[in-house]
């Protein structure tokens, strides 16, 4: 790996450049209208990993948008790593709080990354973090280092609940054998604290809809006498906290493993500037649950929260209505142990149950998914300390998350190996907001960093 740092400085114009030739492209897998760019871009995913070195490189067709597949078997006795990552992205709402255009990528200076950002959407969740494996491979195939045998599976459809991606896992589980999973679409605590993330909270997405009158009315000849589902169904939202922001959905914490005092210390240990955490989003203080650390709220508890609401008039100007109907979408993230099925069912139940009988209630489940840990004394979190020690200097600090990526406890499950989790990406990058950038450093540190894990996995696994 002695080459690593020369190659990349000899071609980092080059891969900045395809990865912005990449973030051009509106792979918005929530919108249909975009269909035919995310199809684009899984040809050209195809066309990089076999430009990358990648043997049998194939567009894999599901139920909705298809995975590409791709590997280099060097030797069947040697370790096999697989590398998963998505090459969709979210729905780049809202436009007018973007500081240039989502889909036409700008390098711009910040504070924290004086040398350079890109700005687009997917820059970092996923296509610049999955894009870095890519490049990574490039440079084992290029100059001959390549240790092991290595695998991709870059999926269209993540951002929406990765629905056809657990078919394609149990159908094809000898295709897709491994020895560990290598996934980058996390971040880690500062560009000098790198860390490893070892725990995801599930997930459990729902809709709701509150039904009043059968039609819009005037406010002013039934104001008062009728309900209004909006006043109702902001009432019911509100009632699903309490005054410690405790969530009072019944049996929802039955399953809540309650960390040790030693566990949280070392939680503890990680270095966090609570007013450098206000200041970063300009707040006047932070706000959860009581008894809990920022850090904490973040991680190791579970949430709920209201992702969208509406309903009525929202036009320009004034239009006196009790509407008909007010919509909510929610969210809960989970840790583990909590089922994200039987979390639905328990908000369904609860939710109905409060609702008056002056209003009809419909709650309609997205998607989930489980919570994942992984543990730190495997062969897999070893290669990838090693490595993050031998780039950035410093062992890298365990970490949880509070993000989910649903897929990694699926994979386990069907799979039967462990995912190790080496994201690149800043809590400042904006994923999924207005914004959305990843660090040329990070980046090109992704691609340097990367390769280390193939060498130290193979090294500790013989």
């Amino acid at each position: 790996m002695d080459t690593i740092n020369s190659y990349i400085e000899n071609n980092k114009e080059r891969f900045v450049n395809e990865l912005i030739e990449l973030l051009k492209i509106p792979s918005i897998s929530a919108d249909s209208a975009f269909k035919n760019d995310v199809l684009k871009t899984a040809e050209i995913i195809k066309v990089s990993l076999e430009n990358a070195g990648c043997e049998a490189v194939e567009i894999c067709k599901t139920d909705g948008y298809p995975i590409v597949y791709g590997e280099k078997i060097i030797d069947k006795n040697l370790p096999t790593v697989l590398v998963y990552g998505h090459y969709d992205v979210q729905p780049p709402d809202p436009l007018e709080l973007w500081n240039s255009a989502p889909f036409e990528p700008i390098i711009e200076k910040t504070e924290l990354h004086p040398e350079g950002a890109i700005f687009a959407r997917g820059a970092c969740d996923d296509k610049g973090q999955m894009y870095m494996h890519v490049k990574a491979l490039e440079f084992m195939t290029s100059t001959h280092q390549l240790p092991c045998n290595v695998k991709f599976m870059i999926e269209g459809e993540e951002e929406v609940g990765s629905a056809n991606l657990a078919t394609f896992v149990k159908n094809n589980k000898e295709k897709l054998q491994n020895d560990v999973i290598l996934i980058s679409d996390t971040g880690m605590i500062a560009k000098d604290v790198p860390s490893i993330t070892t725990g995801l909270r599930g997930l459990s997405y729902v809709e709701v809809e509150v039904t009043g009158p059968n039609r819009d009315l005037h406010s002013g000849l039934y104001g008062g006498a009728v309900a209004n589902p909006i006043n109702i169904l902001s009432k019911m939202i509100a009632s699903l906290h309490d005054e410690n922001n405790h969530i009072t959905i019944p049996g929802f914490y039955n399953k809540v493993e309650n960390l040790s005092e030693e566990e949280r210390a070392e939680m503890a240990k990680a270095p966090f500037n609570l007013d450098a955490y206000k200041k970063a989003l300009d707040i006047s203080d932070v706000y959860g649950e009581k008894g809990y650390t920022t850090n904490e709220r973040n991680s190791i508890r579970p949430t709920l929260d209201v992702n969208g609401i509406w309903g009525g008039y929202t036009g320009e100007g004034a239009k006196t209505v009790i509407a008909s109907k007010a919509y909510a979408k929610i969210s809960m993230r989970l840790v583990p142990h909590q089922d994200w099925e039987e979390i639905t069912q328990l908000f369904k139940t609860h939710f109905e149950s409060i609702a008056p009988d002056a209003v009809k209630v419909k709650v309609s489940p997205h998607h989930g998914g489980q919570g994942y840990v992984t543990p730190i004394d495997s062969i897999g979190y070893k290669a990838a300390s090693k490595a993050y020690k031998q780039t950035f200097g410093k062992t890298p600090i365990p970490q949880r998350s509070g993000g989910s990526i649903p897929i990694v406890s699926l994979f386990e499950k069907e799979l039967k190996s462990k995912t190790i989790l080496m994201g690149f990406g800043l809590d400042s990058d904006a994923i999924h907001s207005p914004n959305e950038h990843f660090g040329i450093w990070n980046y090109l540190k992704g691609i340097e960093t990367i390769p280390y894990f193939y060498k130290y996995f193979t090294e500790l696994s013989k």
